[in-house]
């Protein structure tokens, strides 16, 4: 199961799995039927802390440009 943003008018996916014990999340652009990682990864003890990690690398890295 993914969580999906809508941030400034692009599509993300984050997407999680587990990971040496906890849990690790990916941030995904989505465009159309195209999928490409952005290069942001969150890890954490559990799903939604690892999720919420890495939504606010995404916002930080939007708010830069």
């Amino acid at each position: 199961m993914a969580r999906q943003l809508e941030l400034k008018g692009r599509t993300y996916w984050i997407l999680s799995e587990p990971h040496q014990g906890g849990w690790k999340a990916c941030v995904t652009e989505v465009r159309g039927e195209d999928q490409e990682s952005i290069g942001i990864e969150a890890t954490a003890e559990t799903r939604g802390a690892a999720d919420d990690a890495a939504e606010r690398k995404l916002r930080r890295l939007l708010r830069a440009y």
